[in-house]
């Protein structure tokens, strides 16, 4: 080979160097914007703290800060952040998070609401072990100052700051959520990751899915069998996506396996970037049978097999059914070697009563002959 040669480039390798670098590059920007959040939260904290200590040991009142903000603006200009409006809402933080940067949960409160507690397990118990410290870093200071004005329990505002970071929620879809009090309809689907899955696996998988799933999106009354609502989830999978929750990836559509010759398909086969494990999805139309367990059981072990490599954990596996009753559930679990829930899903409410109030072709024909 020449001295000066230049060898091609593979395209092949340099695609997989490119992705590389822009995985790093996006973990650096994240950490980055992480780092100035929780820059902006302390700098806010200690202004709001810093006046809450001067009120009280100078007894001013509320003018002081009409006061600071005009000084303020007039040194640092007026979009430094310093208005009135902002600078109340920093004594209010401060007041409201005396332990920040984290808001501290009691584990007593914690546990007798076991969907939060499973959201929130992940984080730092306190080294009396009485509370759980949820850092307030995960959400803007824009998130915090609604959120502080909705909501007024600990526990539920810990719930929010979680979810409102896990979903990757903005602003208004985290205002909207509290408004349709998210927290009293969302729960945690009935599972046995806690047999089949290493326990930080176990809590992550409890905090990815819920139960029930929303798909007002769909259209019912076009739905007569599996594959008929396989291709409105399809033609619409950003929704279903949003739905879902954040971390969810979609690969494919009765995504084939060749299993001794027979060519068996799942309904949906995901992969879920957080938890770094495929995600096999079966949809029913109608309510839940035992049997659907046991066939996305064996689905589970042959995507474990064919698909799944070392670098992935175990696959996971969602029976979305049109409904259920939790016993028949737990009972048809018990025994399953891989992990799995069960979930309903919900369409909209205004169409079905509407429908329910329509006569049938029966009552129509009466009447007619009446």
């Amino acid at each position: 080979m020449a001295k000066n040669s230049i060898i091609p480039i593979d395209t092949k390798a340099y695609h997989t160097w490119l992705q590389s670098l822009c995985d790093e590059i996006d973990k650096q920007r994240l950490k980055a914007v992480m780092q100035l959040n929780a820059a902006t939260l302390q700098h806010y904290w200690w202004m709001g703290n810093d006046i809450l200590r001067k009120q009280a040991e100078q007894g001013w009142g509320t003018k002081v800060i009409d006061m600071l903000s005009s000084d303020l603006r007039h040194r640092y200009g007026e979009d430094s952040g310093y208005s009135i409006r902002n600078l109340k809402y920093m004594r209010q933080f401060a007041d409201e998070y005396p332990d920040f940067p984290f808001v501290q949960v009691s584990l007593a409160q914690l546990n007798e609401m076991p969907l939060l507690q499973s959201r929130l397990a992940k984080f730092t118990v306190t080294a009396n072990g009485e509370f759980v410290q949820v850092p307030l870093a995960q959400i803007t200071w824009y998130h915090h100052i609604s959120l502080i004005t909705k909501i007024k329990d600990s526990l539920l505002r810990a719930f929010y700051i979680t979810e409102t970071a896990n979903q990757g929620w903005s602003r208004d879809i985290m205002l909207m959520q509290i408004d349709d009090l998210y927290h009293t309809k969302i729960q945690s689907l009935p599972n046995n990751f806690s047999s089949t899955l290493p326990p930080v696996q176990s809590d992550l998988a409890r905090a990815a899915f819920k139960d029930p799933y929303n798909l007002g999106f769909v259209d019912m009354a076009r739905v007569k069998q599996e594959l008929d609502l396989e291709d409105q989830l399809a033609s619409k999978i950003m929704d279903f996506l949003l739905e879902l929750g954040k971390g969810f990836a979609f690969v494919g559509l009765q995504y084939p396996l060749p299993i001794a010759g027979d060519d068996s398909k799942v309904d949906l086969l995901m992969y879920h970037v957080q938890l770094h494990c495929y995600v096999v999805i079966e949809l029913k139309v109608g309510v839940f049978k035992s049997e659907y367990v046991s066939k996305l059981n064996y689905y589970i072990s042959a995507v474990d097999d064919l698909i799944k490599t070392k670098q992935d954990n175990p696959t996971i596996g969602l029976l979305l059914c049109r409904s259920k009753n939790n016993t028949k559930v737990e009972y048809a679990l018990r025994g399953m070697t891989q992990p799995l829930g069960v979930a309903e899903y919900q369409t909209t409410k205004l169409l079905e009563s509407l429908e329910s109030s329509l006569p049938t072709v029966d009552e129509l024909e009466r009447t007619l002959k009446d």
